[in-house]
């Protein structure tokens, strides 16, 4: 359409540009809103992605931190949706700055642009107009001229040709025709320019400023089209700056899936609820049958006699008849070898000597003794405990609960040491300044503080004392146990060195002759080591080690070297490789 609007014979379109430029912005208004819209669309996306992960990630103490892989990999998860709900809010973002503010600035310059194209085609249009009035009136006038100049030249051909007529009168008539001859000419000439003149402006309006006015249309239409693709383009662009960060976060899902591990959480499991008891013995066997005469029916079991002063052999020594017969719990006993049982084993009348007068009274006592287990987990969660030292658990849920007491009372009491260094420091510059403040008004504050400090030392040994012993205690147990506790007794404030959690003592070396801890993974050392504190080990870069014991929480992993020395090293120096079943497959080095 624009093609025909240059030529010269072309009627005027304005209108119908009018009306077309106006739909071009009305369009490019609408696309805008549905940017707008999609935009909110977006962040309501993104809100509702984050209150949902905060509705199932609420906040929680140390002491509820998730243990399970399971758990772990659910919060990793609910980790990695926050991060993509926070793409959403950047695809949002990108949007309403890049693409509907965009629209929205180039919408108004649209609207100021064709309101100037239009108002100088209407300019140009009253101009036209106005010079066809002026060569219409001088045609008018022209015209009106030419009948009164004939009107006296009829009537003075008439006086003329009269012969009544006087001189005077014809005259007259003469002289009125002369004017009106005059004005006529004057009136044609005009007209003349007039008509000159609107020929002219007519010519420059079609052929010159109206084409060129279209032209600017024209031109505003095309970059308003190309607009248009361009933020049609951002907008697909805006979507995929964010999908590698999106792919990112399905990937960080996808591995938190891959790291649910069920014997870890089995481990966790047994680990939390182990009581510390030590299993049952066997009930023994009561014959109450020994004052009654022997028969030789099946039904009982007999001993056979000893013929010829042999003596029998421990490994046949039950009768052939009851071999077939049901046993006490419905399995046959296993026969050990006599010496096995003399050099490896005691009997239970050289370990308790009551046991060999009244075996019976002697199990009462000693069920009687044994504390009683937990009922049920749904009673503990009924009533909080009444004891503070937790005497109504299980001896190793005990050490844990009071272990557990013991670490916050330490944090406290590095809070009040630190608050007193402070209050010191303080109290030294008050004393150099005195225009600063007064050093007596902080010693109240100071006085407070190591009462404090007092309390919690007082609340740690007696929580310390308190403490059941761990049978057997494995050396990393241990050595975390002399850890914390010279960190409890720190009257420096400072944290103790997590080496110094490994120092071997005097109390290892009752497990020098036991047998080499077995492996459960080995690790590639990834820089070197010196090893030169006591109990540390010496590695090199690359060097392969095996892992005798995991790290406990304090950053370093017990290792043991192919020529069998062992010693602990930074875990973050390593790089670990667990074994999968390292309890069903143990190797010893």
């Amino acid at each position: 359409m624009f093609q025909s609007f240059q030529h010269k014979n072309n009627i005027d379109q304005f209108e119908n540009l009018d009306k077309h430029t106006q739909w071009g912005i009305d369009f490019l208004e609408r696309y805008s809103k549905f940017v707008k819209e999609r935009l909110e669309i977006e962040q309501t996306y993104a809100k509702q992605l984050r209150n949902l992960v905060k509705k199932y990630c609420p906040k929680r103490s140390k002491d509820d931190e998730p243990r399970f892989s399971s758990c772990v990999s659910f919060y990793s998860i609910l980790n990695e949706l926050n991060d993509y709900a926070g793409q959403r809010e950047v695809v949002a973002e990108e949007m309403g700055h890049k693409v509907y503010g965009e629209l929205m600035r180039y919408s108004q310059d649209l609207k100021s642009e064709r309101k100037q194209h239009l108002q100088e085609g209407r300019k140009a249009q009253q101009y036209l107009d106005q010079c066809w009035k002026q060569m219409d009136n001088s045609k008018k006038k022209f015209e009106r001229e030419c009948k009164e100049a004939e009107k006296s030249q009829i009537n003075y051909d008439r006086l003329d040709n009269d012969i009544n007529a006087t001189k005077s009168e014809v005259e007259k008539a003469k002289s009125q025709l002369y004017m009106r001859t005059h004005s006529a000419d004057e009136s044609k000439n005009e007209y003349a320019a007039q008509l000159q003149n609107f020929n002219g402006e007519q010519w420059k309006h079609f052929n010159v400023a109206i084409p060129q006015i279209f032209k600017n249309l024209q031109d505003m239409d095309e970059r308003r089209t190309v607009k248009l693709g361009e933020t049609y383009r951002s907008f697909a662009d805006v979507e995929r700056r964010v999908v590698p960060i999106i792919s990112k976060c399905l990937e960080g899902m996808v591995t938190a899936a891959k790291a649910v591990d069920q014997r870890k959480d089995s481990a966790i499991v047994v680990e939390s609820f182990k009581s510390g008891f030590e299993p049952p013995g066997d009930y023994p066997f009561e014959d109450y049958s020994q004052n009654l005469s022997r028969t030789g029916s099946d039904n009982t079991i007999s001993t056979p006699k000893n013929e010829g002063g042999v003596k029998p052999d421990p490994k046949h020594s039950i009768s052939k008849t009851a071999k077939n017969k049901l046993w006490l719990f419905g399995k046959k006993p296993k026969v050990r070898d006599s010496s096995s049982l003399n050099t490896n084993t005691f009997s239970h009348s050289t370990l308790f000597p009551k046991f060999a007068s009244d075996p019976i009274a002697f199990c009462l006592s000693e069920m009687r003794t044994v504390k009683p287990r937990i009922a049920s987990f749904r009673g503990l969660k009924r009533r909080a405990p009444s004891l503070e030292d937790f005497s109504h658990l299980p001896p190793e849920q005990r050490r844990k609960r009071l272990q557990a007491r013991i670490d916050e009372l330490s944090k406290e009491l590095q809070k009040e040491v630190d608050q007193r260094d402070a209050l010191n420091k303080m109290k030294d510059v008050y004393e150099k300044n005195p225009q600063m403040g007064d050093p007596q008004s902080l010693q109240p504050k100071i006085s407070e503080t190591m009462c404090n400090m007092e309390k919690l030392r007082s609340e740690i040994h007696k929580n310390e004392v308190g403490l059941p012993s761990q049978a057997p205690w494995s050396p990393s147990q241990r050595e975390e146990g002399r850890g914390m506790e010279g960190s409890l007794h720190s009257t420096s404030g400072d944290m103790p060195d997590p080496r110094q959690a490994h120092q071997p003592d005097e109390f290892d070396d009752e497990f020098d002759d036991d047998d080499p801890l077995p492996v459960i993974g080995h690790c590639k050392a990834l820089y070197s080591f010196n090893g030169q504190n006591e109990g540390t080990l010496l590695m090199k870069e690359n060097e392969v080690l095996y892992i005798i014991e995991e790290d406990k929480g304090d950053g370093w992993t017990r290792a043991r070297k192919q020529s069998g020395e062992e010693g602990y090293v930074p875990t973050s120096y390593v790089e670990i490789a667990m074994e999968k079943n390292s309890k069903g497959a143990v190797t010893y080095i």
